[in-house]
């Protein structure tokens, strides 16, 4: 049995029932093969890969809050602090009621080689709680949030983690989050990124991870000699990422026709009006659904099916596993060419090879979403000097960022025989940062 099908088997022994780690560790193992392979005897002796696949340090604490009706609530909150190899971890706090320490593993794991591809010293994290912040009112977010950091805030700091939003975790929990840090350690530091304009964020980190996803798609296409003006493109989700998408997408001259949520889906033959999903997602806080009432020439479906309309470009935005393999045929077989990961693993594995072998153009996520967390670290730089760079600065920053891990895809892809595989190109890319780091540090 080779070096890598023995961790493999090893991570599932013994991390049963958690599919999403397993997942994500199959895939980066399978297309690292080809480097741990010609390394095997060097990395078995110093026991790379069983370091590599177990976090550093799992925190699991009680979370108890009061509701508005004076009962208490108690959650399970979660940090997984997985690599510090190239610098203080850094990874989203997800609120779902999905969150259990399963899925955060993989989110981490995934991180590790997201924030080598970004070249900024940033190492992998993550964090959350089965905590759901949809219905809920202010206040009783705000004692989630404070209840949450009380504990927390043990565990981090500026230069040792350094947490930021992700699904159910956006700028008003952010707030709350660092009002607490903040009353607990007397620290004004750069401690969490995505924070508000007037305490520390940073322009554009909004917009950054939609931007960053749009920059790579079309540097991919370019490298390929295609364009994505003119382009057909149907996007999953509505919230952050999906919304930025859609902006820059129709900056660039894309049609955007189609977005979700975990109810159903729009069609807007004419394509989607922003404006209108602005409104809808970003002040009201509503249903994709509700886009119809506004614009009645558009279509709403219930339930899943996006992945049926004809495009050529898909970018799916919403949640692990979203797109499977019926979903990734249907889209080959209506025209799609190109497809690039704003979420994180949105599609299954059995996706991800049907992509790679029908000859589609195919950018995972641990490169295509980079954009969120390499802003949060250029939040982290601008925290540390005490400047604030503008809205122009920090998009150029950004830009360079994307087209970087572009590069480094297709240039690790290259040097391994596997020419346009970015799925290898981008694993093999971030590995090798992170390996060259945890074998000059010894054994820690």
């Amino acid at each position: 049995m080779s070096y890598v099908d023995e961790i493999y088997a090893k991570v599932v022994e013994q991390n049963p029932g958690e599919a999403e780690f397993h997942q994500a560790v199959k895939e980066v193992l399978d297309s690292l093969k080809l480097v741990i392979d010609a390394n095997e005897e060097k990395y078995r002796k110093m026991a790379l890969l069983e370091r590599m696949v177990e976090p550093e340090r799992i925190i699991s604490f009680r979370v108890p809050w009061v509701d508005d009706n004076g009962q208490v609530q108690v959650n399970k909150g979660y940090r997984v602090q997985f690599n510090s190899a190239i610098g203080p971890y850094k990874g989203g706090l997800r609120l779902h009621p999905s969150v259990n320490q399963g899925i955060l593993k993989f989110l981490g794991f995934e991180q590790v080689f997201k924030n080598s591809l970004t070249g900024l010293p940033i190492g992998g994290g993550k964090g959350g709680s089965n905590f759901d912040p949809k219905g809920k009112s202010d206040r009783e977010v705000m004692a989630f949030c404070q209840s949450f950091m009380t504990e927390l805030s043990k565990y981090i700091g500026a230069d040792q983690d350094v947490p930021a939003g992700d699904i159910g975790v956006g700028a008003r929990e952010i707030g709350f989050l660092y009002g607490q840090y903040k009353r607990m350690t007397g620290l004004y530091e750069g401690v969490l990124t995505g924070k508000g304009l007037n305490y520390g964020g940073s322009l554009v980190r909004t917009q950054a991870t939609g931007y960053g996803l749009v920059y790579i798609l079309d540097e991919m296409l370019k490298a390929n000699n295609k364009e994505l003006a003119g382009k057909t493109v149907v996007i999953s989700g509505s919230g952050n990422v999906a919304i930025y998408a859609t902006e820059k997408a129709q900056q660039l001259g894309a049609k955007v026709v189609a977005l979700s949520d975990s109810n159903g889906y729009i069609y807007d033959k004419d394509g989607i009006k922003l404006d209108v999903v602005k409104d809808i997602k970003e002040v009201r806080r509503g249903r994709i659904k509700e886009y119809v009432n506004t614009v009645p020439s558009a279509v709403y479906t219930e339930g899943k099916g996006i992945w049926t309309i004809k495009c050529d470009i898909a970018l799916p935005c919403a949640t692990q596993n979203e797109l499977n393999l019926e979903d990734a045929k249907a889209l080959k077989a209506n025209g799609c060419f190109a497809v690039a990961e704003g979420a994180n693993m949105p599609s299954t594995r059995e996706a991800t090879d049907f992509f790679l072998e029908s000859g589609m153009l195919f950018m995972p996520g641990k490169a295509a979403n980079a954009g969120g967390v390499a802003t949060s670290a250029l939040e982290m730089s601008q925290n540390s000097q005490r400047l604030a760079w503008t809205f122009e600065e920090v998009d150029a920053k950004l830009k360079d960022i994307m087209v970087n891990i572009f590069a480094k895809a297709d240039d690790a892809a290259k040097r391994y025989g596997v020419a346009g595989n970015y799925v290898a190109g981008a694993n093999i890319a971030g590995f090798e940062k992170v390996v060259d780091a945890m074998m000059a540090q010894g054994i820690v």
